[in-house]
């Protein structure tokens, strides 16, 4: 235990001890979370079915195969860095930094803490974007080193690589516009600028892909030129808001800036501490490469769509309560804090838990109507549905990771995020040399599930520890209620599986109808138990939609 008697910041749990009553009611901060998260779900909503559209649009056009595992293994390079350097790390420091200078210090301060970050990051990541460009070849060889047996498959990916590595620079600086316009209390339009990401890629690249290969050019590179548009796009929407909002940009790169170096130095960590998913990717993709060809494609259109419920709910909540309880720490509000997060906490496993029992139950219907047209067959369909349910499997461990590490980040305990990723990237490895033999892709998701229930673990473990404790109690009497709910929709799902079988004897109209009507049946089910159980965060999140879709009430 001696490794959580070094942290600084201990909260006797006297001091968490509340009025029962209140323990039942989400209070201000909540209520202010669930409304800014009801708001980003919205978009991020948006972006994720336009997300869908554009590996629909992969896989009629490319299916599972040559072309496409190499535009995934080219653009996981600078996805990799960008989670690495970019939108996760810089966004996780810079809200951090700036929500106290926000609090804490002058508007003028404020504003050239923001302009010296813009300005240093768009230096520094656009020499990275340079270094990744030149050496393309070496990292796809590192990469998928297996690529090399199949002609021109290494070559096509270095290409793709190259065409792409600037995206990295725009959605980094898209990352820190969107940190300061979501402590000045503007989530809707920063959530929603990936949807003119996702909307450049499928209209620039579809365009682009039906008219070059009549110049004798892969039909891919239109897509991969597509994802740099969308990349563009993506900052360039929120400049307006950005002026809106009163930043004031002043040219300039200092590195005698303390806020910079605060910055700096949280990143450090929260580049591990944030990214274990992406560095553990890096090693899966290494791995699927060396299995049956289409692999890589399979795992991907498996993740991209358990990505749909993280963004809606895990990214949601999290970009939502970043600037509360980063405010909350720097006016060492402490057990507010605990309880923002706890309520936060709550959110994630009533939406998730869910999300999980039916991306399990319904891979293979879904799978199917997405994907199954064009280039993908039914064979593509199973192994995705087999990868997608175990990808599920970890939804409550991944979303709940997004909303604890930033915690860490607000009472400057980075260190323990660290720990957590290092010990999910060992295991990882392990995992998957034990079983990928047998097991193939299978194995890959699998591992990737184990290993975030083990960070979450380790995580809540060591966040009671440092931060004097928080009411485990109110969780497990909320996670009670979500099991009876989510064990009553179960059972609904099983038997409308019996009377209404969604198979591919039937039309696609047919599977939309019946898939449609088993989702929205289980999903009431579950959100009526919940609101008869009295969970509080489920009634906040019901009322704010309610007052946004019905303002007059």
């Amino acid at each position: 235990m001696s490794i959580f008697k070094s942290q600084p910041l201990l909260i006797s749990n006297r001091t968490l001890q509340k009025d029962p009553d209140q323990l039942n009611s989400p209070d201000k901060p909540t209520g202010k979370i669930a409304r800014s998260a009801t708001l980003v779900s919205i978009a991020v909503m948006f972006s994720r079915v336009l997300g869908l559209v554009r590996e629909q649009v992969f896989a009629i056009l490319f299916g599972a195969g040559y072309a496409y595992d190499s535009f995934v293994v080219a653009f996981r390079i600078p996805n990799l860095l960008r989670d690495l350097f970019g939108e996760g790390a810089l966004s996780a420091a810079f809200v951090s930094v700036f929500s106290d200078y926000n609090t804490n210090k002058s508007r003028q301060e404020t504003m050239m803490l923001a302009s010296n970050t813009l300005c240093f990051f768009g230096v520094s990541i656009s020499i990275l974007v340079l270094v990744g460009m030149f050496l393309a070849d070496l990292i796809v060889s590192l990469l998928a080193p297996d690529f090399a047996l199949v002609p021109g498959k290494t070559e096509l990916t270095s290409l793709l690589t190259i065409i792409m590595m600037p995206f990295l620079l725009f959605v980094s600086l898209a990352a820190v516009v969107m940190g300061i316009l979501n402590t000045r209390g503007i989530f809707f339009l920063p959530a929603l600028s990936s949807s003119f990401f996702n909307a450049g890629s499928i209209i620039t690249g579809t365009s682009l892909a039906i008219i070059l290969p009549r110049y004798g050019y892969p039909a891919i590179i239109g897509m991969a030129i597509g994802t740099l548009v969308g990349g563009i796009l993506q900052l360039a929407v929120q400049i307006p808001a950005l002026r809106k909002a009163g930043f004031q940009w002043y040219p300039r790169i200092s590195f005698h800036d303390t806020g910079l170096h605060r910055i700096l130095k949280l990143m450090v960590p929260a580049t591990i501490g944030l990214s274990a998913t992406q560095i553990n990717i890096f090693i899966n993709t290494n791995f699927a490469s060396s299995c049956a060809e289409g692999s890589v494609s399979w795992l991907n259109y498996a993740f991209r769509l358990v990505q749909l419920p993280i963004g809606l709910f895990g990214v949601a909540i999290s970009i939502a309560a970043l600037p509360v309880l980063a405010s909350m720490a720097s006016q060492k509000k402490y057990h507010e804090m605990n309880d923002a997060f706890i309520s936060s906490l709550t959110m994630v496993f009533c939406l998730t838990i869910p999300a999980t029992i039916g991306l399990i139950f319904l891979a293979e219907p879904i799978i199917r109507i997405i994907f199954e047209h064009g280039a993908f067959t039914s064979l593509d369909t199973q192994a995705t549905a087999i990868a997608l349910s175990l990808y599920a499997a970890g939804l409550f461990a991944y979303a709940s990771n997004k909303v604890i590490v930033p915690v860490f980040y607000a009472i400057n305990a980075s260190r323990y995020p660290v720990i957590g990723s290092f010990l999910t990237i060992g295991a990882n490895i392990i995992i998957i040399l034990f079983t990928i033999e047998t097991f193939q892709h299978r194995a890959i998701a699998l591992s990737t599930s184990l290993t975030m229930m083990l960070n979450f673990v380790f995580l809540m473990t060591v966040l009671y520890h440092v931060n004097g404790g928080f009411s485990f109690a109110r969780l497990f009497s909320s996670i009670t209620k979500i099991a009876v709910a989510s064990g009553a929709m179960l059972l609904l799902l099983y038997g409308l599986s019996l009377a209404l079988p969604i198979s591919d004897e039937h039309n696609l109209l047919s599977q939309i109808l019946l898939l449609a009507i088993t989702i929205i049946s289980g999903a009431a089910l579950y959100l009526m138990i919940l609101w008869q159980l009295k969970l509080p965060e489920i009634n906040s999140l019901i009322n704010q939609v309610k007052n946004k879709l019905l303002p007059g009430n």
